[in-house]
């Protein structure tokens, strides 16, 4: 039964589902809020990193949430776009420029996939945390602020800490109250509640899956987690073909998908191109992402009789994105003279 607390609801979280990982994860949210202790959030690519640490914000709110993307922070600049400068501290420096820490004082920093913030902004970030001061570029005073901080990564830090990737004190300090994000195929109960949720942010409610194309969304591991699905229903909401939800409407990689797991025709693909003849694996009741991939890949493959270019584009990919997945996959490209490549199977378990 869902509670009636108002804590604990879908609403107030940005948190949708009912799983009991959904429920423990809201549970933590409220644990973490109460305090300004470090909150270091952890899982995969797309499973809702931003949302919790924004939960944990408004769960007690004071001052501004202040988002800072460390895989954005590059070059000369970064420094001053963290801690700001003075006028006149470096070229084009005209005027006095606050950062993005002294934005959040009085409220939250979060810094979004730390793992990619270089060893050198990590020691500014370890005093920052230890002192709760900064120093703008230029400067020869330290500012105190009064912040929350709440670091986010997809990365595993612990490896990156023995490869001398990330700092060790640095870890410790951050790891004080630890929150791992469930990815989606972990919590597929929700994924009915999530392609709803998803669909009234996009005003298309009436357009409700039916019973097939629900089938297709809890038979695929969301590789790219929440995010992806809400893409996919994004992309099926504009296109609504023939004023529904339609299985040719799904995004290329759903649909390799459910080929290669014997589940569906790849529809949109073969409207795009009618004269290309795709080769889906055998019907198998489970096949795993890398092996979808593979797949779809040989397919592509297959139909184009190896010109790359082409097949990039019924895989709705770059062609620089093909060959690094190829080189991944051990795929070598077929020569356009010989027959064409025939399936690949599941590697045995």
């Amino acid at each position: 039964m869902e509670s009636t607390h108002p804590h604990t609801t879908e609403d107030h979280h940005g948190l949708v589902g009912q799983s009991p990982l959904i429920v423990s994860l809201r549970r933590l949210i409220e644990k973490a809020s109460r305090a300004r202790l470090p909150v270091l959030l952890l899982g995969e690519t797309g499973t809702g990193k931003e949302v919790v640490a924004r939960a944990i914000h408004n769960a007690n709110p004071r001052g501004q949430f202040v988002p800072i993307d460390c895989g954005a922070l590059v070059g000369t600049l970064m420094e001053s776009e963290l801690f700001g400068h003075v006028k006149g501290s470096f070229s084009g420096a005209a005027e006095n420029k606050k950062g993005l820490v002294e934005l959040a004082d009085g409220g939250t920093a979060f810094f979004d996939e730390i793992g990619d913030l270089p060893l050198e902004m990590q020691v500014k970030l370890l005093r920052l945390l230890e002192e709760r001061e900064f120093r703008a570029v230029g400067s020869l005073q330290w500012r105190k602020v009064d912040l929350r901080i709440i670091a986010a990564t997809h990365r595993d830090l612990k490896a990156e800490v023995a490869a001398g990737h990330f700092r060790q004190d640095l870890f410790y300090r951050l790891n004080v109250f630890a929150i791992h994000l469930p990815p989606l195929r972990d919590r597929k109960e929700d994924v009915p509640r999530l392609i709803g949720h998803f669909l009234e942010a996009a005003h298309a409610s009436h357009l409700a899956p039916g019973p097939e194309i629900l089938a297709a969304f809890l038979s695929y591991d969301w590789p790219g987690n929440v995010r992806e699905l809400k893409h996919c229903i994004d992309r099926m909401a504009a296109l609504n073909s023939q004023g529904a939800l339609q299985m040719q409407d799904m995004p290329s990689a759903l649909q390799y998908h459910l080929a290669a797991a014997g589940l569906g025709p790849l529809s949109g693909a073969v409207d795009r191109h009618p004269e290309e003849q795709f080769y889906p694996a055998p019907k198998s009741p489970v096949i795993s992402i890398p092996d979808s991939t593979r797949q779809a890949i040989c397919n592509a493959l297959t139909a184009t009789h190896g010109e790359l270019g082409k097949a990039a584009r019924i895989l709705g990919i770059g062609r620089t994105t093909l060959y690094r997945r190829m080189k991944e996959y051990r795929i070598e490209s077929p020569s356009r003279s010989t027959p064409p490549m025939p399936s690949v199977t599941n590697s045995p378990a």
